[in-house]
């Protein structure tokens, strides 16, 4: 198999079923060995500063981020400023939704003195990585991953920028960059996580290794397969920023009632937990479950032949009553943006420390110290 079509079978070989499981079972060893000794295991995750954060957010992944750092795991928070640009022709209000995206981290329990908040526009040796990490892939390869696949086939007429071309690679430099072994992910993103193996096995293999030798200079990252329940927006489509069908963790209690009295659900007035045949009034159940940590089932069968009513009304008390903490933790940080810029000034510094600290060892593996 040639070095430029070995990425592709990787890719594709990700997403297959079989693949699936190896890789589910992987998972299911890696949490049992973080509860053993988390010792060993240094977490990515990230979001891009696009808009405020929402349930989706919460449920997909905030929560695991917290759970893994209670654990006891090493977590590295990416606020992806520089990924905002990738597919839009500004930055928008970038300062405020920085900021704001931090504030949510704060507010849900993200401990800055237990995880590294950080941006990507402060750490130049991390985007640099981007030049010899460019020199092991291929225009074809990632043309074939599919979120650059998607997107161009999205744009119609509309050129697609360098940097969207290259989103795969500016990926992979995130999580290699501080030498995370760990991602979370669904099972769509494995294709990035796969890339990042690729390139620094592709690394590896072209350029060397640091130091004595005995040790590649970035690990293979893992994935950990997140079963997180996915929720829909109020509109019974994806709960997406750009769509207006969220509820924000920075919504007041009334703002959020009024967004799930208008929330989709259908003519049935027998309340029941079928995402397959009902997938709006499945979606206000599950919601409801979630935040007050119950049973689907168990509401739905609670709330029978109450109506939509009825499923609204429990879906704004749990909902309200779960985000309550939340919110009021959040009021106060938005208040102190001082302390936000210090919390994400100090993020910044470990991680620029570490960037440098890695761009040296990529530098002496390509024997580019002068």
């Amino acid at each position: 198999m040639t070095e430029q079509t070995d990425v592709a079978t990787d890719l594709a070989d990700s997403t297959n079923d079989a693949s699936l499981e190896r890789t589910r079972r992987r998972s299911d060893e890696i949490e049992a060995r973080i509860e053993k000794d988390p010792s060993g295991f240094r977490v990515l995750t990230g979001d891009r500063p696009t808009g405020n954060l929402h349930l989706g957010h919460y449920f997909g992944s905030l929560m695991n981020r917290v759970r893994l750092q209670r654990a006891g795991v090493e977590t590295w928070v990416l606020v992806a400023d520089y990924q905002v640009i990738t597919d839009r022709d500004g930055v928008g209000p970038i300062r405020e939704r920085v900021l704001s995206l931090v504030a949510d981290y704060l507010a849900v329990g993200i401990d800055p003195d237990a995880s590294t908040i950080f941006t990507h526009s402060a750490v130049p040796a991390l985007n640099q990585l981007m030049l010899p990490f460019l020199s092991v892939v291929t225009d074809a390869e990632l043309r074939r991953n599919p979120t650059v696949k998607s997107e161009l086939e999205a744009t119609g007429d509309r050129p697609m920028s360098g940097l969207m071309l290259t989103y795969p690679v500016h990926q992979s430099a995130d999580i290699l960059f501080c030498k995370a072994n760990l991602v979370p992910v669904g099972k769509d993103q494995l294709p990035h996580l796969e890339q990042a193996r690729v390139i620094a096995r592709r690394f590896d293999e072209r350029y060397g290794r640091a130091g004595d030798g005995s040790q590649p200079v970035f690990p293979r990252p893992e994935a950990l397969l997140s079963d997180a329940a996915s929720v829909l927006g109020t509109d019974g489509q994806k709960m997406s920023k750009s769509r207006g069908n969220t509820i924000e963790l920075g919504m007041d209690a009334d703002a959020t009632a009024k967004a799930l009295k208008r929330a989709v659900t259908d003519a049935d007035r027998h309340i029941t937990y079928d995402p397959v045949n009902r997938p709006e009034v499945s979606n206000l159940v599950l919601l409801t479950a979630l935040a007050s940590e119950r049973d689907p089932h168990e509401v739905a069968e609670e709330i029978g032949d109450g109506g939509a009513a009825t499923l609204k009304k429990a879906a704004i008390e749990a909902v309200n009553e779960m985000l309550a903490p939340v919110r009021a933790r959040r009021a106060e940080l938005t208040a102190d943006p001082g302390y936000l810029l210090q919390v994400l000034r100090a993020g910044n510094d470990r991680a620029n420390a570490v960037a440098d600290a890695t761009l040296g060892e990529v530098r002496e593996a390509m024997q580019m110290v002068y």
